[in-house]
């Protein structure tokens, strides 16, 4: 709660969580951090990647006759009137995305909520979405170890006006350049069953850093500085949301946005993290079903 009070403090005013994480408690936890400073933020929350009892994954849930059930529940716990920006966490593979977004629609028409996104979506269903109701922006990974987007989510959203939200803008946390070796994740940490922090692929993925390095000590820059820069310079509709839990990332994450690369910086890292160079999928393999639908 600190670190979120220190981000309104030295203006950050855009807040992104989901009733997923940590299964409901994270928007309790954001809800009291920012009371009695509403008006300071634009907050975003998501629904629909539906947890059990002892957080599990269970799955997608996008039925319209859920969709103002998980608007409810979240608005209590962040103890808020409308939610700003609210969104489709994943995809529900056995619903059509109109429907789901119908239903969204009406929570806008009621003054729930202000305005729609959809996250992780393929680029068909971004224009089935944004038909049914302007999809203010659209959420995916998005990195220099992560440029998929590129093909054909990242156009679709250009062409019809959306803006676009890369998450994990740090690659979870490898682009700060701190992690090359397995040793740096702790025993229960989530990253472990990602493939490419599998021992065999961070050493890989490691020897990729060099030309980020080289440029953040040019420019007296910390690594995850000179991977944020080059995010915001691919376009004024990116808008990254780095994450942290401690101040002084906040504050060093916020700093990136002073840092300006030159064109040839900027061309010098995407040759250094072309299109799939990552060994490694970004998410197990179960989870990859979920994604791009």
């Amino acid at each position: 709660m600190a670190t979120i009070r220190r981000a309104l403090d030295i203006g950050v005013n855009f807040i992104d969580t989901s009733d997923a994480y940590g299964n409901g408690h994270n928007e309790g936890l954001v809800g009291e951090a920012i009371s009695g400073r509403r008006k300071e933020v634009f907050l975003a929350t998501k629904f629909g990647n539906i947890r059990g009892p002892q957080g599990q994954r269970g799955g997608t849930n996008g039925k319209p006759d859920y969709v103002p059930v998980a608007c409810e529940a979240s608005l209590k716990r962040l103890g808020i009137d409308v939610i700003d920006l609210y969104y489709l966490h994943r995809v529900d593979p056995e619903v059509p995305i109109e429907d789901t977004v119908g239903a969204m629609k009406k929570l806008v028409e009621q003054g729930k909520v202000r305005y729609l996104q959809i996250c992780e979506a393929g680029a068909q269903t971004i224009r089935r979405a944004h038909k049914v109701h302007p999809m203010t922006a659209v959420e995916t990974e998005y990195s220099l170890w992560s440029r998929d987007v590129e093909k054909e989510i990242l156009p679709a959203c250009r062409e019809l006006g959306i803006g676009f939200m890369p998450y994990s803008p740090l690659g979870r946390g490898f682009l700060t350049a701190t992690m090359k070796s397995l040793d740096a994740l702790i025993a229960k940490d989530r990253r472990r069953d990602h493939p490419r922090f599998s021992a065999e692929n961070i050493a890989k993925n490691a020897a990729l850093l060099g030309p980020l390095e080289k440029i953040a000590a040019a420019k007296k820059c910390t690594p995850a500085q000179i991977a944020l820069a080059w995010l915001l310079a691919q376009g004024a509709d990116l808008v990254p949301i780095p994450g942290t839990k401690r101040r002084t990332y906040l504050e060093q994450n916020c700093a990136a946005a002073d840092v300006k690369l030159t064109k040839d910086e900027v061309e010098q890292l995407a040759k250094a993290f072309p299109l799939n160079v990552a060994a490694g999928t970004r998410y197990p393999e179960k989870q990859l079903a979920g994604l791009g639908i």
